[in-house]
């Protein structure tokens, strides 16, 4: 009887053991499986990848709204001081003369221009120059008698402002012409 219980105990654990660790009946896949799996695993990484790549311009455009904004704002910063001078010189042209008000105004002028030049930004020198379509808008001739003066800029109606990459406001000007 012993033997018999060590037989269906022997038999049971076979079957435990055999349960436990299931076979791999994996049927072979035909060639045509083969490439059906593999499309659908292509599908499914473009898929992912056109996902990562939306999520990638989405994540772009909104740094660079950021970061204009973040420019703007720093901008505006250094144009603060400019503005309270502006308050200043109003508040003082009701109790002063013009020539304080004269001094006040032609400070924050300086104030204005020293910060344009921090940010990269110059003062087109016109008057005296020769005339250059590419910093100069003639908005009309002046008749001259000096010849060393045709075709140079005699009058500068409207100041013109640059970087070094580019030409923000060309000048606005009036070029002479001989008589």
């Amino acid at each position: 009887m012993e033997q018999d219980n060590e037989k269906n105990n022997e038999q049971e654990q076979e079957q435990q053991e055999q349960e436990e660790t299931p076979i791999a009946q994996e049927q072979e896949l035909t060639p045509e499986q083969k490439l059906e799996e593999k499309i659908k695993e292509l599908e499914n990484d473009l898929a992912a990848s056109r996902a990562d790549f939306y999520n990638y311009r989405q994540r772009a455009i909104k740094e660079r709204q950021e970061s204009r904004k973040r420019s703007a704002e720093d901008v505006i910063i250094n144009i603060l001081p400019v503005l309270d001078n502006l308050d200043r010189a109003l508040e003082a042209a009701s109790s002063e003369d013009s020539k304080s008000i004269l001094k006040g105004v032609e400070m924050v002028q300086r104030q204005f221009i020293s910060v344009l030049e921090n940010l990269g930004v110059s003062v087109i020198n016109s008057k005296g120059q020769a005339f250059d379509p590419t910093l100069h808008d003639a908005t009309g001739t002046e008749e001259i008698e000096d010849p060393e003066l045709d075709g140079k800029v005699t009058t500068e109606r409207l100041k013109g402002y640059r970087t070094q990459e580019r030409v923000l406001r060309p000048a606005q000007v009036l070029v002479g012409k001989l008589k």
